[in-house]
């Protein structure tokens, strides 16, 4: 089995799901959240738009450190924005997979901030991770989408909106 072909395969398949997706965000609710607690939807948005390109941490590097850095995310002003967003993070995750030697996919991996330690795996662990987090994310929107009486399209078949 070509490991790389079927994580390039199944990126593919999440990443249309992902457009649909996104693509039903209204930008006339950005702000809104369904509880104190939660991402506004603009926020969770983005970050699952930005989940992609996390491909390039498990390829490029063998520890995040949260403590290290300053990020931000993504400035997104409009859905347009967000879609471009989507296909900038996935051609970038895309190219990480295509030059990751499958040699490589045992090799550890950490995420930690500082010395507390969020996730012990491997480059193929973090990849499943990070999609696991995209199907996380999408269905929270899913939810949030749903929240706002926005028909939502299904993801691994019809949903309860394409059943009539």
């Amino acid at each position: 089995m070509d490991i790389i072909k079927e994580l390039l395969s199944e990126l593919e398949s999440e990443m249309a799901i992902s457009r649909k997706m996104l693509a039903l965000v209204p930008e006339d609710r950005f702000d809104w959240a369904p509880h104190p607690k939660s991402m506004t939807l603009k926020r969770l948005a983005t970050h699952l738009a930005e989940i992609p390109a996390w491909f390039t941490l498990a390829v490029d590097q063998d520890v995040l450190d949260f403590n290290e850095g300053s990020y931000q995310p993504t400035p997104i002003k409009s859905n347009a924005d967000l879609l471009a967003l989507l296909e900038k993070s996935y051609h970038t995750g895309k190219s990480a997979l295509e030059r990751l030697p499958e040699a490589l996919l045992d090799k550890p991996w950490i995420m930690r901030g500082g010395e507390a330690v969020y996730l012990d795996t491997t480059k193929y662990g973090m990849i499943r991770h990070a999609f696991s987090q995209t199907i996380h994310h999408r269905a929270q929107l899913g939810v949030f989408l749903r929240l706002l009486d926005i028909p939502i399209p299904g993801s691994y078949g019809p949903s309860a909106d394409e059943m009539g």
